[in-house]
């Protein structure tokens, strides 16, 4: 009986030493890119398709990429409603967040955010000229926090396809917030280039969205076509414009597609989806050290060709076959 205690115990403290000399775990690897948490500030002015394409482009890029809301990415998602106090509240309280990056959907969203903080980096769409808005130093070498993409559409095509569509249109209107930085660039080249085809500007200008039926109105008999820019403002009320013009018979030709979608007759135009997911590559860029300062603000390169067929048939227009799908 002692012997077979005696065993017991040397087996005992063997499996005790046995214990007592396991290896350290092995540390866990560091997680990947994916895994990280990462937290983002989405600001937008104002719910309109073209910019709520851009916005679910750009998450559909992260998500492609790995970073998936609930799981290791927080979107923190804030519209202004076009209400310029709204605004400036989110960009404060964006900016004392201090998430990993930040958002910015359009010119004014952009302006206000930029002016919160100079530390988190900021990606812009939908903004049409960075340096006017005095967001960036320059297009190639930002030197701030904020980079992105741009949405300066090509007016001299649009006004081409107008040509094309109306031959004798000699007097245009255009519809513009004249408060967004956006617009008074897009105004200006229009007038440029409206001039170089003999046609002749007439404009009317909004401060809200509630003004941009009264203004499409007022062009009644007076234009033989209505231009509308990529205005955040008449674009978020684009039915008032479609409402006007399509009852009158106004050929109305826009910045972008989703005014073609409400009723207007045509545009040639950046697809938003598709800039917002180009956004959505260089913040995956700037997630993994790239700065802003030194990320060069890009542009769209394809445009797409977009007409109203419905609307043609309604104003009597006939559409050249150089320009039928």
């Amino acid at each position: 009986m002692k012997k077979i205690l005696t065993i017991g115990f040397i087996f005992l403290l063997m499996l005790t030493f046995a214990g007592c000399s396991k290896p350290a775990a092995t540390p866990a690897p560091a997680p990947s890119t994916s895994e990280k948490k990462v937290s983002i500030g989405i600001i937008q002015i104002v719910e309109h398709p073209a910019l709520d394409a851009a916005r679910k482009g750009f998450l559909e890029t992260l998500k492609a990429n790995g970073y998936i809301e609930g799981q290791n990415l927080t979107v923190d998602y804030q519209n202004a409603q076009n209400d310029q106090s709204t605004l400036q509240s989110i960009a404060q309280k964006f900016a004392s967040a201090k998430y990993d990056l930040i958002l910015a959907i359009a010119t004014p969203s952009a302006q206000a955010v930029a002016g919160a903080t100079k530390d988190i980096p900021i990606l812009i769409t939908a903004v049409t000229d960075p340096v006017t808005a005095k967001l960036v130093n320059s297009m190639e070498k930002p030197g701030t926090n904020v980079t992105g993409t741009t949405d300066m559409n090509p007016i001299k095509e649009q006004f081409d396809l107008l040509k094309k569509l109306v031959p004798s249109a000699k007097k245009v209107g255009v519809i513009y917030n004249a408060g967004e930085v956006n617009s008074q660039v897009q105004v200006k080249i229009v007038k440029e280039v409206a001039a170089a085809l003999g046609i002749e500007i007439k404009e009317a200008t909004v401060a809200t969205s509630a003004d941009v039926l009264q203004a499409a109105q007022s062009f009644i008999n007076k234009v033989d076509a209505i231009y509308v820019p990529t205005d955040n403002t008449v674009v978020s009320a684009a039915q008032s414009v479609v409402q006007v013009t399509n009852k009158n018979k106004i050929p109305l030709i826009a910045g972008e597609s989703s005014v073609i979608d409400a009723g207007g007759l045509a545009t040639i135009g950046i697809n938003y989806g598709n800039l917002g997911k180009q956004t959505g590559e260089m913040a995956l860029r700037v997630l993994k050290g790239s700065k802003p300062q030194d990320m060069p603000v890009e542009s769209q390169k394809n445009f797409d060709v977009v007409i109203n067929k419905e609307t043609a048939k309604l104003l009597n227009i006939e559409i050249p076959q150089d320009l039928k799908k």
